[in-house]
C-alpha cells in the first residue's frame, strides 16, 4: 500500500476532492484508493501507483497555484492523463477558460477546447476543426452568448448551409421558418440549454439573436456581432468566400467544420480546405484542431469515431 501525504497548506479540500472523484481516480489509473484523514491511501500495479503519484503531486501544486479546485478541475485533469500530459497541469492552469452564462459556468473539458476558447478571445475570427462531440458548436455558442452578456456585441448571428435541400426549399411544407428549422435545430438545441426556451424565444424575436440559413448572409454587412457558421465543411468556396466578406466592424467570428463529415457532392470541393490553407498565417486569424480526444459528449461517442477511423484508414 503506498501513500501520499497532503500537502498541509492545502487544508482539508484537496482530501475531499480527491474523496468525491475516487470512483473516476480508480478506473483512470485502475488502482485501489482510500484516505485516511490527510492521506490518500493507494494499491495497484507498480507502473500505475507512480503514475497516481506523480499525478497528485502536480494537482497539489496547481491547488497551490490556482486556489480552490473543483469538480470539473479534476475533469479536465484526468482528460490530460489520459491523453499522456500529466506536467501540462500547472502549466495550463486549471481555472481559465471558465465561460459564464446567465448563471450557469461551461467549462472547457480537454486541452484543445480550452486553446479553441483562447483562440476566440484572442482572434476576430476563428476556425474550429474537429469531429462530433467534441464542442466546437457548443463552446462558440456559449462564447457568443458570454460576450453579448458582457455587451462585447449586440447581437448574434447563427447560420448554417442548408445543404441537404440545396437551399432550395420550395417544395417543403410551411413557411420558410419552418422549412429551414430542421437544418439549424442544432443550434436551438444549444442556446436552449444554456439560457433557456423562453429567453431564446425572446432574443430571437427581438432580433438579438437571428439564426439562418446561409443563403441568407449574403449581400450583407454585420457589424458589432458575434457571428456563427456552423457546418462550414458543406459550404464551397463561393460561398466561404461571401461569408467571410460579410463581417463588418467590432465583430468576432467563429467557423465550425467537421471535415470527416462532408455533405457535398464533391467533397474535394469544400470551401473550408482553402479557407484554412490561404488564411492561417493571416493576423487576427486562429485555426484550432479537435480530435477524438477531445469528444465529451459521450464515452461512447469517441469509441465509434476510433472505429470508424481504423476502417476507413
Amino acid at each position: 500500500m503506498d501513500e501520499f501525504n497532503c500537502p498541509e497548506g492545502l487544508g482539508h479540500q484537496f482530501p475531499l476532492l480527491i474523496e468525491k472523484n475516487l470512483p473516476a481516480l480508480e478506473e483512470a489509473f485502475s488502482l485501489e484508493i482510500s484516505l485516511r484523514g490527510n492521506k490518500i491511501m493507494f494499491k495497484g500495479e507498480g507502473a500505475q501507483a507512480r503514475k497516481f503519484r506523480k499525478y497528485l503531486q502536480h494537482l497539489a501544486r496547481a491547488q497551490e497555484e490556482n486556489g480552490r479546485l473543483h469538480d470539473q478541475d479534476l475533469q479536465f485533469s484526468l482528460h490530460l492523463v489520459e491523453n499522456g500530459e500529466i506536467e501540462r497541469l500547472q502549466e495550463l492552469g486549471l481555472r481559465r477558460n471558465i465561460i459564464r452564462v446567465d448563471g450557469k459556468e461551461v467549462f472547457p473539458k480537454t486541452a484543445n477546447q480550452r486553446a479553441y476558447i483562447q483562440a476566440i478571445v484572442d482572434r476576430e475570427l476563428v476556425f474550429g476543426i474537429g469531429p462530433a462531440g467534441t464542442g466546437k458548436t457548443f463552446l462558440a455558442i456559449a462564447m457568443a452568448l458570454n460576450f453579448l452578456i458582457t455587451r462585447r456585441v449586440e447581437r448574434i448571428v447563427l447560420t448554417r448551409p442548408v445543404v441537404e435541400a440545396g437551399e432550395k426549399l420550395g417544395f417543403l411544407p410551411g413557411d420558410i421558418q419552418q422549412k429551414i428549422n430542421p437544418y439549424l435545430r442544432p443550434l436551438y438545441d444549444a442556446l436552449y440549454y444554456l439560457i433557456g426556451f423562453e429567453k431564446t424565444s425572446e432574443l430571437i424575436e427581438k432580433g438579438i439573436i437571428e439564426i439562418a440559413p446561409l443563403a441568407y448572409m449574403r449581400g450583407r454587412t454585420i457589424n458589432d456581432a458575434f457571428i456563427i457558421l456552423d457546418e462550414g465543411q458543406n459550404t464551397v468556396d463561393s460561398q466561404m468566400k461571401m461569408f467571410l466578406t460579410r463581417f463588418g466592424l467590432h465583430s468576432r467570428v467563429v467557423i465550425t467544420a467537421d471535415i470527416t463529415q462532408i455533405d457535398l457532392d464533391a467533397p474535394k470541393k469544400s470551401g473550408i480546405f482553402k479557407a484554412i490553407r490561404i488564411l492561417k498565417n493571416v493576423p487576427g486569424i486562429g485555426v484550432t484542431h479537435l480530435t477524438q480526444k477531445d469528444v465529451v459528449r459521450h464515452p461512447l461517442i469517441q469509441r465509434i469515431i476510433e472505429a470508424y477511423e481504423r476502417v476507413e484508414k
